[in-house]
């Protein structure tokens, strides 16, 4: 890749794991890479308890919203997160897909969802770092 690669984080609702990702990746990455995120089905607001974890952890999401995946944000992707969609979740040839099979946080208390998000920021920091490697 000779250009800032774009990551897009899909999820069914857009609400919890996707944004957890965006916010995380967005936060490593110190805008090396362009971070988008999208649901298939999206919600009406975002994971209460997600947004509590991330606020925690001095990261802002109150510009974040549930946003539905548009062809657009597919095809300028260069790889392609998904979370617990299957089906819901289109596919766009050409693209790198990477599957995080991850519990949904929808409707779990605070305690319970905090090693989710741990577990996201583990995966979004070691892609950070194949990202990395493969710009240089």
């Amino acid at each position: 890749m000779s250009t800032k690669p774009v990551v897009l984080f899909l999820c069914i609702h857009n609400s919890g794991r996707s944004l957890a990702a965006k916010v995380l990746l967005d936060h490593h990455a110190h805008g090396a890479v362009e971070v988008r995120s999208a649901g298939s089905e999206p919600a009406n607001q975002l994971s209460p308890s997600v947004v509590a974890i991330l606020t925690e952890r001095g990261l802002d999401t109150s510009t974040d919203f549930p946003k539905a995946l548009t062809d657009d944000d597919a095809q300028a992707a260069d790889v392609v997160v998904t979370m617990g969609c299957g089906d819901t979740c289109p596919f766009y040839p050409g693209k790198r897909y990477i599957d995080w099979d991850l519990p949904d946080p929808a409707g779990l208390p605070v305690e319970e969802v905090r090693s989710i998000v741990d577990d996201i920021d583990r995966r979004v920091q070691s892609l950070l770092a194949q990202l990395v490697l493969a710009n240089t």
